[in-house]
């Protein structure tokens, strides 16, 4: 029996020990366990930060990759930038130039070789000098200019150096027709149709030959005519020729019609093939200084009146407004002329001379040859005159004569051999005109 309980009490101290002994090894196992598993811990998150930092090299250098990809494409696509520099007051090509950081020799070197074909020293306060850079590089190779409406000047580098050429400017050209009735003035009724005022100008040209229109247009004549309009990139710039025009003056209708006589001569003629174009213009002050703000009957002081001895036409306009010679000449007196103040006159044939009195100042002197629409002085109000005006008369044979009702000859027709194609452009435009 005792025995038996020793060998019981020994069982149990065994698997007390035993219990002690898986206990221990529990307790170190889980320490063991838990530095392993906080080693693994920094071990991934070393891992996750590498694997996130290469993702991230990897992205970068891509998108890098790509950048370079556009950069080089944007440059393959448009490899030029440009500049603009304005004409200022005062500004020289040089001093432009020296502003926009172009070195001496570029600039000598383009001076030296447009000067074949432009003067760059002619440039004009308001235009722009367009300047081309390689985008890459940012080298100079190229500059534009406009001379006027109608031309370019392109200067451009390459392996040989500055060339410089003029163009011709590409315009986009689309027709307009205008037609309306005047109730006061042509400039007004043309500005009713939304018309540039450029355009108006340019049919008042066509028929300046042939009706004065300070003096000759009156309430219910009309006009239509059809003319270009030009545009760049879509953007319309400026009128441009006068293709046919029709002007209906006190019932009488008046046609013009252009047309090209010699290689880039172009004039208008009537419907019969007579030059529009005379002897003497209507009026001795353009169209476009005397339109705006005046309404008929408005535009000068006094009409030539045989009953009241005013044998001239006063016309109103701004003190400096261009008096020009109404036909070739030459001047016979430019002076002082007790009334008349500051007077010119022309002598244009054996038959006509021209007076313009009550000038500001001179555009010409004595002996000296003029030519038709040539400015030979400015309106003023010197000698007996009230106010700003020009006093002009035109003598005939030693009498003064009203030249608004004088016929005066043209100059050359159409040639006889070119008749039958002008015909063919009158049957072209002619029933355009006249259809309402």
């Amino acid at each position: 029996m005792e025995q038996l309980t020793l060998t019981s009490q020994v069982k149990k101290e065994t698997l007390g020990q035993k219990a002690s002994s898986w206990k221990h090894r529990s307790v170190a196992t889980a320490r063991y366990t838990g530095k392993q598993l906080a080693w693994f811990v920094r071990l991934g998150g070393i891992l996750v930060v590498t694997l996130l930092w290469g993702s991230a090299w990897v992205v970068n250098v891509r998108a890098e990759d790509r950048l370079a990809e556009a950069l080089q494409m944007c440059v393959s696509k448009h490899p030029y930038v440009t500049k603009t520099v304005e004409i200022v007051t005062g500004a020289t090509f040089s001093t432009l130039m020296e502003g926009a950081e172009v070195s001496g020799m570029d600039i000598l070197a383009i001076l030296t070789v447009a000067d074949n074909v432009y003067n760059l020293s002619s440039i004009r306060l308001g235009r722009n000098l367009e300047l081309r850079y390689k985008r890459e590089s940012g080298e100079l190779v190229g500059l534009e200019y406009q001379i006027d409406t109608e031309e370019m000047l392109y200067v451009t580098k390459d392996e040989d150096g500055w060339q410089a050429e003029r163009k011709l400017i590409e315009y986009e050209v689309r027709l307009r027709t205008v037609e309306g009735a005047i109730e006061s003035s042509l400039y007004i009724a043309a500005l009713e149709q939304g018309l540039d005022d450029r355009a108006v100008v340019a049919l008042a040209d066509v028929f300046q030959w042939e009706l004065d229109f300070s003096m000759d247009v009156q309430q219910g004549d009309g006009f239509k005519f059809i003319y270009e309009e030009r545009f760049l990139a879509g953007r319309y710039i400026m009128p441009g020729r006068v293709l046919a025009a029709k002007f209906i003056n006190s019932g009488e209708s008046h046609y013009a019609f252009l047309f090209e006589t010699t290689p880039g001569k172009e004039a208008h003629f009537n419907e019969q093939g007579e030059s529009v174009q005379k002897m003497f213009l209507k009026a001795p002050v353009a169209f476009k200084y005397i339109s705006s703000g005046f309404t008929t009957g408005l535009r000068y002081v006094e009409a030539f009146n045989v009953s009241t001895g005013h044998r001239a036409i006063d016309y109103a306009a701004p003190l400096g407004t261009p008096v020009r010679a109404v036909g070739d000449g030459t001047v016979v007196r430019a002076g002082w002329n007790g009334a008349y103040g500051q007077f010119v006159s022309i002598r244009h044939n054996g038959t006509y001379t021209t007076n313009y009195a009550h000038l500001s100042r001179f555009a010409v002197s004595y002996g000296q040859k003029v030519s038709q629409g040539q400015t030979i002085g400015y309106v003023g109000s010197t000698g007996f005159s009230t106010g700003p005006h020009l006093h002009y008369e035109m003598v005939k044979n030693g009498v003064k004569i009203n030249p608004l009702r004088e016929d005066f000859p043209g100059i050359d027709p159409v040639p006889a051999d070119q008749l039958t194609e002008y015909l063919k452009v009158v049957e072209t435009w002619q029933p355009k005109l006249d259809q309402l």
